[in-house]
Parts: C-alpha cells; sequence; structure tokens
C-alpha cells in the first residue's frame, strides 16, 4: 500500500511502543527485538503480502512466521495495527491469564498467528512445510487461467534459530527441493541471552546459505525502507530458490543506554528507559499504549484492502468451481477437513492367518488403499521407505520441477521432518512422516508442538521394539512409548495385528484435533482370528476384551502390538488349568480414557484377583492399569543384540513366563 513516508514512520514507531509498553506492564518478555524488527515487519505486511484481517483462515493468503517466538509482541503489534482480531485490550493484557497475547505465539488463540513459536528453528522449519504444501497445492488444483493457490511464506528467524540443529535441516532440503515461495528474513542483531553471539558464533551465515542453494541478500541497516523493499522484491521474483535475506539490526533501537545489549532481549527496559526511548522517537513519554488516530485510519484502510484481495479470489474461484466442479469440491474438502464419501470402503480386511505380516507391511496395503481415495493425503520417509514401508505406489516423488507427487524423500533428517509434516497439516493437507520408532528422539519437539497446536499429523513408527533384533540397543527403542504416552494431546496407537490396524485408520483419518504416534512392527504378528475373537472394530474404543472366559475373570492378562499375542496364547493355557482369564488389548491408552467410565470399568473390573501387562518396552506407566498387586512383564534395561526370538525370550517376554507369572499372582 502507497503511503506518506511521515505515515509509515508513524506506524512504525506505533509498533514499537506498544511492544515496549505490553512488555513493561507485564514485567516480563522480549523487547528489543520488536523495536529492532519494526520496519521489518512493517514492510512485509504493507508492501508484499496478500491477508484479509477480517478473514485471517483466507486459503490464498501469505503466511507470517515468526520463528524468534520470543518476539511475540512484535507479532501482536503489527497484528493490531493491520486490523486483525488483537485489540488494544488484548495488547495490555500481554503475558496475562486467558488473554489472547502470551509468552509465545499460539497457533489457535490469537487471530492471525500461523503456528505455535518459541522453541527456535521450530517456525523456519515448518514454513518449509507450508511452502511444499503450497507447491503441491498449486500444481493439483490451479488450471490455465485460473490461479487459485499462488502464495508466499515469509518466516522471521533470530540468531538462535540459525544456530538450532533444524535450521540446518529444514534449510538443506527446501534449497534442495528449490521452494522459491519461501522467504526467511535473518534477524542479525548479533546479542543473545548470555551476550554478544561472539561467546559462541562465528560462521558465515552467508555462504553456508548459498551452499544450501539459496538466494542470499543482506539489508545492513533495518531501518532502510527502501533497501528492505528492494531485497523481498527481489526474493519474490526468484523463479528457482528460497530466499534469505540477513537484515542487520540493532537490538531495542532507539534505547540510550540498552541498544545493543543483551539486557533488551528479555526484561523489560525499565520505566526511565522507556520515556527516554519515546523521546527519540518524537514520541509524548507520558502516552502509554497510544495509537494515533492516522494510525487507526490506516488499519481501516488494510482491512478494505484485505476485503478486496479476498472478494476477487472468491470471484475467480466460483468461476473456476463452475468449470472444474470436482477439483474444487476437493478443495473445500480439504480446507474443511473432511474426507471424500465412501473412502473407508478401500480399508483391507486381513484373514486370520497364524504367520501373519508386520503391521509395517499391513500398514503399506492399507495406506496404499487409502490414498486411492484421498489425494491429499501425501508423506514419505527419512530416508527408511524401504524399511517403513510408506511409499504410495504409482503416486510419483515429489522434487525440484515435478511439484505433484505425493512421496517425499525427506533425507536423514528427522527433526525437519516432523516440522515439515506439522507445516503441511497447518496447510491443511493430511501429510504423514515415516522412521524408526527410536528416531523420535530426534523429532520430539516437532511431535510436541504438533500435539499443542492440536494438528492431526501422522507419525509413522516402524521398529517398535526389541523385536526389530539383530540392529542392537541403539535401535531397539524401550523407552519411547511410556515417553510419548506421557505427552498431552497425542494419541499412541500400537496395533496387535492388521485388521486392528487397518480399523484404526478409520480413527486416525477423521482425528481433526490431534496428532497420531502410530507404531509398528518389523517382525511378523499373526492376524487374530476374529470368528474366534473379538471384533477388530473394538479397537476404536482404544482397549477392549479380546478373549474371555466365563464368569468373572481371576487374571486379566493386558498387551498391545506384538506382545498381545503372547497374552492369547497363555490365555489358552491358563484356561486348560482352570483358571479364568480375560485379555485386553490396549491400542490406544488415550482413546480408551476418553470411554465412559462404565465401560472402562466393564473392561477392568477392579473384582479381577490380579493385572498382569505385557508389552516390549519400558514398565513405566502400566501401573495405572495394574494397580498395586498387579505385575508387569517389560524391560528395565535397553535389550542387545541378537535375533528378536531370542531377545524375548531373554527378557521372559515369553507365554510360559507369563503363565508362570499368573499362577505366582494368583
Amino acid at each position: 500500500m502507497k503511503i506518506p513516508d511521515k505515515l509509515k514512520d508513524t506506524i512504525i514507531t506505533t509498533i514499537r511502543t506498544l511492544s515496549m509498553d505490553a512488555v513493561q506492564k507485564a514485567n516480563s518478555g522480549h523487547p528489543g527485538t520488536p523495536m529492532a524488527l519494526a520496519p521489518v515487519a512493517f514492510t512485509i505486511y504493507n508492501d508484499f503480502m496478500k491477508f484479509n484481517p477480517q478473514n485471517p483462515g483466507w486459503a490464498n493468503r501469505d503466511r507470517f512466521v515468526l520463528s524468534a517466538g520470543h518476539a511475540s509482541m512484535l507479532l501482536y503489534s503489527i497484528l493490531h495495527v493491520m486490523g486483525y482480531g488483537v485489540s488494544l485490550y488484548d495488547i495490555k493484557n500481554f503475558r496475562q491469564l486467558h488473554s489472547k497475547t502470551p509468552g509465545h505465539p499460539e497457533f489457535g488463540l490469537t487471530p492471525g498467528v500461523e503456528m505455535t513459536t518459541g522453541p527456535l528453528g521450530q517456525g523456519i522449519g515448518t514454513s518449509v512445510g507450508m511452502a511444499i504444501a503450497e507447491k503441491w497445492l498449486k500444481h493439483y488444483f490451479n488450471r490455465l487461467g485460473y490461479e487459485i493457490i499462488n502464495y508466499n511464506i515469509f518466516a522471521i528467524a533470530s540468531d538462535g534459530c540459525m544456530m538450532e540443529g533444524i535450521s540446518h535441516e529444514a534449510a538443506s532440503i527446501a534449497g534442495h527441493l528449490g521452494l522459491n515461495n519461501l522467504i526467511w528474513i535473518y534477524d542479525n542483531n548479533s546479542i543473545t541471552i548470555e551476550g554478544s553471539t561472539d561467546l559462541a558464533f562465528s560462521e558465515d551465515v552467508g555462504a553456508r546459505f548459498e551452499a544450501y542453494k539459496w538466494y542470499v541478500q543482506r539489508v545492513k541497516d533495518a531501518n532502510d525502507l527502501d533497501a528492505l523493499e528492494k531485497s523481498f522484491r527481489n526474493a519474490i521474483t526468484e523463479p528457482e530458490k528460497p530466499s534469505l535475506i540477513i537484515v542487520d539490526s540493532h537490538i531495542a533501537f532507539g534505547a540510550p543506554n540498552k541498544q545493543d545489549t543483551s539486557d533488551a532481549h528479555g526484561s523489560p527496559l525499565g520505566e526511565d528507559e522507556i520515556r527516554a526511548t519515546k523521546i527519540n522517537y518524537g514520541w509524548d513519554p507520558n502516552k502509554q499504549f497510544y495509537m494515533p488516530d492516522e494510525v487507526k485510519q490506516y488499519s481501516c484502510r488494510v482491512i478494505e484492502r484485505g476485503q478486496k484481495l479476498e472478494q476477487d479470489w472468491n470471484q475467480r474461484f466460483a468461476e473456476y468451481e463452475n468449470k472444474y466442479p470436482d477439483l474444487a469440491a476437493q478443495f473445500h474438502q480439504i480446507q474443511n477437513r473432511e474426507l471424500p464419501a465412501g473412502w473407508q470402503e478401500e480399508l483391507p480386511i486381513f484373514p486370520a492367518d497364524e504367520k501373519g505380516l508386520a503391521t509395517r507391511q499391513s500398514n503399506s496395503k492399507i495406506l496404499n488403499a487409502i490414498a486411492e481415495k484421498i489425494p491429499w493425503l501425501i508423506g514419505g520417509a527419512a530416508d527408511l521407505e524401504p524399511s517403513t514401508k510408506t511409499n504410495i505406489t504409482g503416486s510419483g516423488d515429489f522434487k525440484k520441477g515435478s511439484y505433484t507427487g505425493r512421496n517425499f524423500h525427506f533425507g536423514i533428517r528427522e527433526h525437519a521432518m516432523g516440522a515439515i509434516v506439522n507445516g503441511m497439516s497447518l496447510s491443511k493437507l493430511r501429510s504423514f512422516g515415516a522412521t524408526f520408532f527410536v528416531f523420535t528422539d530426534y523429532m520430539r519437539p516437532a511431535i510436541r508442538l504438533a500435539a499443542l497446536m492440536q494438528q492431526p499429523s501422522i507419525f509413522i513408527f516402524t521398529h517398535d521394539s526389541i523385536g526389530l533384533g539383530e540392529d542392537g540397543p541403539t535401535h531397539q527403542p524401550v523407552e519411547h512409548l511410556a515417553s510419548l504416552r506421557a505427552m498431552p494431546n497425542l494419541d499412541v496407537i500400537r496395533p496387535a495385528d492388521a485388521n486392528e490396524l487397518s480399523v484404526l485408520w478409520k480413527y486416525i483419518l477423521e482425528v481433526k484435533d490431534r496428532p497420531i504416534a502410530l507404531v509398528l512392527t518389523r517382525q511378523a504378528v499373526p492376524s487374530v482370528d476374529r470368528t474366534k475373537f473379538a471384533s477388530a472394530d473394538d479397537a476404536l474404543k482404544g482397549a477392549y476384551i479380546l478373549a474371555d472366559s466365563d464368569g468373572t475373570p481371576d487374571v486379566i492378562l493386558m498387551g498391545t502390538g506384538s506382545e498381545v499375542q503372547l497374552c492369547l496364547n497363555a490365555y489358552e493355557q491358563l484356561k486348560k488349568d482352570g483358571i479364568k482369564v480375560r485379555v485386553v488389548c490396549m491400542p490406544c491408552w488415550t482413546l480408551f480414557e476418553r470411554q465412559s467410565l462404565e465401560y472402562k470399568k466393564s473392561v477392568l473390573p477392579g473384582s479381577a484377583k490380579t493385572r498382569i501387562a505385557v508389552e516390549a518396552g519400558s514398565k513405566f506407566g502400566w501401573e495405572k492399569y495394574t494397580g498395586d498387586h498387579g505385575v508387569v512383564i517389560g524391560l528395565d534395561n535397553f535389550g542387545s543384540s541378537a535375533p528378536y526370538k531370542e531377545l524375548y525370550k531373554e527378557f521372559g517376554l515369553t507365554v510360559e513366563n507369563i503363565v508362570e507369572t499368573a499362577k505366582k499372582a494368583l
């Protein structure tokens, strides 16, 4: 938007002073970066971004990600000035309970916040997923004369973002894929909490990104609006590469005693320093949370501009819908997180089979059956597809110059993969990433953010236990089930057989408000004879009675995944010995916990004399279901290198040990 230079200065000063005042009132926060980067944020929103403040979720909007989430007041102030639903009341309640302006930006809480940021590097990592999604959506939906998808992703990164390892992974794959719709702004202020970045950081960031095949520019003064405008214009018109704009800035710009100091990074400036700074800005030092009338009028113009942009797009989309009704219907389904009618009809049913399949293999069959019905189910593996079996047959690879493929090669970059999957999910695609279960250690921050943002990201993990065998304890997950089960708003699913897995995919794809960790075996597991035992449909309740004796059970055997078959075999032996026994399969604890109290008591009655849990992982957490007098058969160590059957015997994961343990307990 073309406006006079004087008004630009007034708006930028408004952003700076609102940020200073909010941090001071909260007596907590990071004022320095908002003061430094106000000109950058203003230039992006005023001159280059397409958005409608009255509809922050407009599908073809440009995205802005504040990866430097500690500078949240920069985002809240710019959103307020640009006419989003962030009021002056919200600004004044920065960092207060139940406010729209928490200490770090939170997706779903504040209009205009595209993702939850704060853990450094997560924002720029996730922005790569957003850029990938735009490329895929554009190439899937756009037709000649009907460009309904065409947007860019802007992300502000700090020195800390550049130091975190995820930035290397994410930048590497973005350059490899040629994501020219992605623009990162590196705030080069040379200050961290401990002091100057010279303490720990001396690399040539520009050279690093050039090696990653990025287009790199430098703006030597964050206050030079002409240089900023030129660099952004160059970035947007760059035809083949993602862009990095290195902006040299002064943290706490204008503060006479705290500019360029670490004091301004994470603490309020203080009343006296704020007054002196406002005087430096030519601002009335006695006014707090001041927004001049001309800035309010500007906000109204921004709102009008945004409404016009969306109205024009809506008109084009209506024409598109008339000409391409099937594609338009799919577009609506994606935006509303709906699924095509009849998609469940493709889910395979597996015959009873003593030999069975590894659940990673049955998952491959299920995944491909579903993918035929849901074109926007896309994803890949961290260089492990031959092992995870997650290839979507006949769908091609997503790669530079060919963005229609549905199979992603994330490379050996588990952390970036998790963030990228989140970025695609935030863009409404049904996205998944796959690796060995033990490598959740490398991607846990991204999984946690998916749970925090209530995003239905799908994380597929194979080689789920010591059952992977000879690779040994470095690759054998032990504590990982317990660790992920402890994470709020994450459903950890470990199916017992192929049919249970097929049924649970009904739940997985219909989830809209939480991520899924799907945990699968390397070794074959029998397909349970469902004519003899309970229907696999009962798995949708998270836990269910798979096998039961008449009357009140003396022993309840509980298990997940491959160990359920051990429980079933022990059940048969205990029955022969006249012991009343029940087998409870528990593929998803959190799903079970959301059932009624009446149902939970019917599955795990208190009248049973003992309960025994069996799982090839850490025992931690099972006491919730075994109770004070129950027993957990599991692991207290890291496993060993040997064929898996020998390992199961070594660690007591055998039918014989379950039977003996049950009899001793009774």
